[in-house]
């Protein structure tokens, strides 16, 4: 490798590292969402199983951290950073899409990713090792028991992090059914077939011993129809292969097809380049991945009620045809691809910069107000009347960084208990600095 390139990687992977700390230092409630809350509190109350919804990969995770005398939301951004860092480390020593894992690294929208207490920040590396593990397997470098052992095990560690890794586990099996005549097919099929043995034996000795009604509970037939589904799908896409802007102006406007138009230019340049030349059964493997992986995300929606395709659940899936398009992009133009990369940075940048808002103050401020309430090591709820109603929700989120053992109540009359608050409660005692491009 030449020293030059060297500089480069080196150069964007810690300006990487700086912008992933930066994405949630300027957010106003240290980009943490409503998941984020069950995450925080899982890890905090464990041993005790807290809820069903997740999986324990990224509470676990979270709570290693904690360990090391760190509380659960600076766990979940060591999470977030080492999975990062790990990926890099990982792809450097195996030179296994070296080159590819970093500019991806510096998209946004992956800098985004890393930086949110969401547990797509750690099935990313997962999903890396996976793939290396599936390459070692179609080119003959792990074969027998010990390609079943390894390909099993990486299939079963991706579901303890994210549900949605069935996608990835029907997918490796049909891999295999596909290229039936190929020497590898029977470990693909029969680590399929593993995989989908620990969901089922997951869902009656773990999901039903704690909640016997997970099922009744999550799915419902029709829940949104087609028409917002397949818009909600396009615009999921086109933010998601936007390499430079992952967001859209929610209040619309003409920002908006520039953003769209973007990400639909670079879909239709990475379908040519991957139709241009022929696959190799790894390449093959990757695309099959991403296309099923996206197709299932689209068809879960009619019965599993999850947030509209974005970014970010779409990360796992997407990730290995980023690998992919990246790989023939260096083939064409080599160290110019680079350049796309920092652009994304530098976007991230405004961005970021634009729609700051100080979490470190808004954190002390919340951290004051908990300890002169004595509401900051005890278990309390925050009343909102509506669970879309984001601004109420946006105050629990925040007080979920300083005090994890906090959950959502919907009954008024929660209300009048001293250890609920309420956004009113909170607001007439302290003011919060607010990110005002919500």
């Amino acid at each position: 490798m030449k020293i030059k390139e060297k500089n480069i990687q080196i150069t964007m992977v810690i300006i990487t590292l700086v912008m992933t700390i930066l994405r949630f230092l300027f957010n106003e409630k240290g980009r943490v969402n409503p998941d984020s809350i069950r995450y925080m509190r899982f890890a905090h109350v464990f041993p005790t199983i807290d809820n069903t919804t997740t999986p324990l990969g990224y509470p676990l995770s979270i709570k290693f951290f904690t360990l090391f005398g760190l509380d659960e939301f600076w766990g979940s951004k060591a999470v977030g950073i080492a999975a990062f860092l790990f990926i890099i480390c990982f792809c450097w020593k195996k030179k296994f899409y070296q080159r590819e894992s970093i500019v991806i690294s510096a998209l946004f929208s992956f800098v985004s990713t890393y930086a949110y207490t969401m547990s797509e920040a750690l099935i990313l590396p997962f999903v890396f090792l996976f793939l290396y593990t599936a390459h070692l397997v179609i080119t003959g470098k792990l074969e027998k028991g010990k390609a079943i052992f390894y390909l099993s095990l990486s299939l079963i560690a991706l579901y303890n992090i994210r549900y949605s890794a069935l996608f990835i586990i029907g997918a490796t099996g049909l891999f295999g059914l596909i290229f039936w005549k190929r020497k590898y097919s029977r470990t693909f099929i029969i680590s399929g077939a593993i995989g989908l043995v620990f969901i089922v034996l997951y869902k009656f000795l773990f999901i039903d011993y704690f909640n016997e009604n997970y099922v009744k509970q999550f799915l419902e037939m029709g829940l949104h129809p087609t028409s917002q589904l397949l818009v909600e799908l396009f615009q999921g896409l086109a933010t998601s292969f936007n390499p430079f802007v992952h967001i859209a102006n929610p209040g619309g406007g003409l920002i908006n097809y520039a953003i769209y138009g973007i990400g639909v230019l670079n879909i239709a340049l990475m379908i040519y380049l991957f139709t241009r030349k022929k696959l190799t059964e790894t390449e093959s493997f990757f695309i099959l991945i991403g296309i099923t992986g996206i197709i299932c995300s689209y068809f879960i929606q009619y019965f599993y009620s999850v947030i509209p395709i974005d970014y970010r659940i779409l990360a796992p899936f997407i990730l290995p045809l980023w690998l992919l398009y990246f790989n023939r992009l260096f083939e064409l133009f080599n160290t110019k691809v680079y350049a796309i990369g920092a652009l994304s940075l530098l976007s991230g940048m405004a961005f970021t910069w634009l729609s700051k808002g100080n979490y470190l103050e808004n954190r002390k401020a919340i951290s004051t107000y908990l300890k002169s309430e004595n509401l900051d090591q005890i278990p309390i709820q925050f009343f909102v009347l509506k669970d879309d109603n984001l601004e109420e929700i946006r105050v629990a989120e925040l007080i979920s960084t300083v005090n994890p053992r906090i959950t959502l109540t919907f009954k008024p009359k929660d209300s009048l208990q001293r250890t609920t608050l309420t956004r009113y409660k909170v607001f007439q005692k302290i003011k919060i600095d607010k990110n005002k491009y919500q």
